[in-house]
């Protein structure tokens, strides 16, 4: 197989997993009439089948590049697919609401693993000179995901039942494992970062508890003891969050990209754009390869540029 004709199936793999995990960020809103009747769901387990993906997703994102730099990146988004897929399953055959907010849970596992690592495979895969193109087009694909989730959840609604929101995954995911271990190179970080456990449990800790007290609030009142404790809890835990994170060697987050006005509108403006879009709002680390400021040395200037490894 020649290197052009890799690539194309590079970019047409990860494009997929992409879509599958963009597509079912807001295509169960859609069937969630037909999963509050079947499965005789409440408004707030019908809140936590949306959330439980998003919130999932949110949390561990922030460790799926970190991973593959070093562990390999064909390998995690394999295992990250393999995941989304085994949940899609599950959510599709879902006895009772408990087992699907669970599947959907995973779910935002594996899409956490696979969508920062659809980035640094591409990036790694493509030569530098097509490159811009390519993020360029995986920006769109993504963006094409979350636009036609409610496009799909209503024809297959029209057509099936509820399950198959979910089911539609299986196959295409299925396929996207095979041509990845064909297909896809194997690329890692020669000197990966260490993975910030630490960082990782104090964010999701606080976010969980963050997103519980506000689902939780509207039936239990807003001054209620259980949603004022997790109001606090989260707030004292993510301060405590961002405290650790200043210090980190190894950090989550990385604050150099944010060192000029100029970078830090642009990265302000792709915050609320993806957040417009999808509904969450999460942090989205570095790729590494997308931004050479994460692991050397701050620029004065222009940082977030796509560079080859």
């Amino acid at each position: 197989m020649s290197a052009r004709t890799r690539t194309i199936w590079t970019f047409a793999i990860t494009s997929v997993a992409l879509f599958m995990v963009t597509l079912d960020n807001l295509v169960v809103t859609m069937a969630l009439p037909s999963i509050r009747v079947d499965l005789g769901a409440s408004i707030e387990d019908l809140e936590w089948t949306v959330n439980a993906y998003t919130l999932s997703f949110a949390v561990l994102l922030l460790t799926g590049a970190a991973l593959g730099d070093r562990f390999g990146r064909r390998r995690l988004f394999v295992i990250g697919v393999g995941i989304f897929t085994v949940a899609s399953a599950a959510a599709a055959l879902a006895p009772n609401v408990e087992t699907l907010i669970a599947a959907r849970a995973v779910q935002g596992l594996g899409g956490a693993i696979v969508t920062p690592l659809t980035l640094t495979i591409l990036s790694a895969a493509v030569p530098p000179a097509k490159r811009g193109l390519a993020l360029g087009a995986w920006g769109g694909v993504g963006g094409l995901g979350v636009a036609l989730g409610p496009v799909v959840g209503g024809f297959l609604l029209d057509h099936f039942w509820w399950g198959s929101i979910f089911i539609v995954n299986v196959p295409l995911c299925v396929a996207a494992i095979a041509l990845g271990r064909a297909v896809v190179p194997e690329s890692r970080d020669p000197h990966p970062r260490r993975v910030d456990w630490t960082g990782v449990a104090l964010s999701g800790a606080g976010l969980i508890a963050l997103v519980w007290a506000v689902i939780e609030a509207p039936a239990r009142g807003w001054t209620s003891a259980a949603v004022l404790g997790a109001g606090a809890f989260a707030a004292i835990v993510l301060a405590a969050f961002v405290a650790q994170q200043r210090p980190a060697a190894e950090r989550c987050l990385t604050y150099a990209c944010s060192a000029t006005p100029a970078s830090a509108r642009r990265a302000r403006r792709s915050w609320c754009s993806s957040s417009r879009c999808s509904g969450s709002c999460s942090w989205r680390p570095s790729t590494c390869s997308s931004c050479s400021a994460t692991r050397r040395r701050p620029r004065a200037s222009g940082c977030c540029r796509t560079r080859a490894r």
